[in-house]
């Protein structure tokens, strides 16, 4: 790819994402990291467990990923219209919230060790979202 093709795809992609989510933010980056490492402990303890085709279980799980960006770039666009930032950041909250207690049930599947505040703040959360 030629250096204009490159800078206007790149330029495509930058204008794409701000419109979607704004400002880049460290919350953003945590979320893309959270769905990144539960993505890979999902599919390495399905593998473990020999659970079905890896490819159909890694597609549905593309797929949720996909449609809780959605919501968050709705509630992007909601904050806008409403002139808040609560709304986006409620929504990346209570996704990861829901990335956390899965990855912390990935690890078990491995069997790979957890601190025992980590589980006990899973449990929390975990509790806390039931009463939602």
């Amino acid at each position: 790819m030629n250096n204009f093709g490159f800078n206007l795809f790149s330029d495509t992609f930058g204008v794409v994402v701000t419109y979607t989510l704004g400002e880049w933010s460290e919350i953003i980056s945590l979320f893309f990291m959270a769905i990144t490492v539960e993505y890979v402990t999902g599919i390495a303890a399905s593998m473990k467990e020999q659970q079905g085709s890896i490819s159909q279980y890694g597609f549905w799980r593309l797929a949720r990923k996909g449609l809780m960006l959605l919501v968050i770039m709705l509630a992007h666009r909601m904050d806008i219209l409403l002139d808040t930032d609560l709304m986006m950041t409620g929504a990346i909250y209570f996704y990861l919230a829901n990335e956390f207690i899965s990855i912390t049930e990935n690890y078990g599947r491995l069997g790979l060790p957890l601190p025992v505040f980590l589980k006990q703040m899973i449990q929390v959360l975990r509790s806390k979202g039931e009463g939602l």
